[in-house]
């Protein structure tokens, strides 16, 4: 809507009341409620009713600056923004900063810096040019504005596209669902490699814990003293080390020492040895014929 067809539409909707003429007053049917003041019904209109001046204001046409009108007027009049009439342009600008300087001064303000550039731009188009040093002509006044613009409506394109995108307590909200608990199984979060080290520390507590078995071997001390004695006919003298080769485990050695040593107390054999730190010899007792 243009700012004329505005202030036709804001001076329309303005009736001034007759300060002679007597204000009829409204009766209302039993059932029919003109208004609701505090939760009760109000049959009839009050005689001593104000309303401030600026208890209503009315916006056709809402723009958020300068750079924001000026576009809306070059758009609306399909204007080319690379060769903008200014002439035609300013004209309605300055209508509508008319308008608005009738209600808010304050933001008329920077609506009127706009205008002054607007008003300059077109002095300098109706001046001759001059031409600068270097420069064959003169550049156009109104490239400054128009690259203002072309950026302006770039960025409000693009303002537009990232408000279309959904938004968080705007267009959707996040539900909220409330589970128990104790009903919802929470499963851990494992890969291969943690399966792998855990299953590695079950076999290192594994060879930790293993258990020694004794068995019971059953040895006779009468067998290996008759050993000793046979091993001891088919030779003259044996030597101490040479009697418990092939002898095996431990538990063997020990319980053939422990037959040598009943042999000696038995007086059956003779253990000598020729000096100290020489060779230990085994031999039969001698026993006169």
């Amino acid at each position: 809507m243009s700012p004329d067809a505005a202030a036709g539409a804001l001076a329309d909707t303005v009736v001034e009341p007759d300060a002679g003429a007597a204000v009829p007053e409204q009766q209302a049917a039993p059932d029919a409620a003109v208004a609701r003041l505090y939760g009760e019904p109000l049959l009839r209109m009050p005689t001593d009713l104000f309303i401030p001046p600026d208890a209503l204001e009315i916006f056709l046409d809402a723009f958020e600056g300068p750079l924001d009108l000026l576009l809306y007027l070059i758009r609306r009049q399909n204007f080319n923004i690379l060769d903008i009439p200014m002439a035609q342009v300013t004209l309605q600008y300055l209508k509508y900063v008319d308008q608005i300087r009738l209600h808010n001064l304050e933001l008329a303000a920077e609506y009127l810096l706009m205008a002054a550039m607007l008003i300059e731009i077109k002095s300098r188009m109706l001046l001759p040019q001059r031409k600068t040093e270097g420069d064959d002509e003169a550049g156009d006044p109104r490239a400054e504005l128009v690259r203002r613009l072309l950026e302006y409506e770039q960025i409000k394109l693009a303002a537009y596209d990232l408000n279309a995108v959904p938004q968080l307590d705007r267009d959707f909200i996040r539900p909220q669902l409330f589970v128990e608990q104790s009903s919802v199984p929470a499963w851990p979060d494992v890969d291969a490699g943690d399966l792998q080290r855990a299953w590695m520390d079950v076999l290192k507590r594994a060879k930790l814990t293993q258990h020694h078995r004794i068995s019971r071997q059953e040895l006779s001390v009468r067998e290996h003293m008759t050993s000793i004695l046979r091993q001891l006919q088919s030779a003259r003298f044996v030597e101490f080390a040479d009697l418990f080769d092939g002898q095996g485990s431990v538990p063997i050695v020990v319980v053939h020492f422990v037959a040598m040593l009943e042999l000696a107390k038995e007086t059956l054999i003779e253990i000598t040895q020729a000096e100290p730190f020489a060779p230990i010899y085994v031999r039969l007792a001698y026993s006169p014929a």
